[in-house]
């Protein structure tokens, strides 16, 4: 009964462990992407549900179609909306690829990531 026991957590533990490890690999592909010259776009927004989207087009109008050929990414952080924020956002960034949405703590990696480039 013990060693069952103790085979159960082990494997529990390792299933666990190679999850993590799957979660981290798919980060690095998601936001290694960035690189690490140009002009990156931070926006953190908190509960803004009626005017985000309107904000972003007019971002993404000016950068997409005006002369800032710099401007590689437009980084959303979302701080923990208790409306339709998060929703909206992730809907924008479905119709356009330069915007990435995180979390603020992503957010904080991602900018590590980019100092060390």
């Amino acid at each position: 009964m013990v060693e069952f026991i103790l085979n159960t957590i082990l494997w529990t533990l390792a299933i666990y462990g190679f999850i993590e490890i799957i979660k981290n690999v798919l980060y690095i592909f998601t936001y290694t992407r960035l690189k690490s010259d140009g002009i990156y776009f931070i926006i953190a927004v908190r509960n803004q549900e009626n005017k985000i989207e309107g904000f972003l087009r007019s971002v993404l109008f000016r950068f997409l179609y005006g002369n800032e050929e710099n401007v590689k990414d437009v980084i959303v952080a979302d701080l923990g909306s208790k409306d339709t924020t998060k929703e909206i956002l992730e809907k924008m960034q479905k119709d356009y690829p330069e915007i990435k949405v995180t979390n603020w703590h992503e957010c904080k990696e991602i900018i590590d990531n980019i100092n060390q480039s």
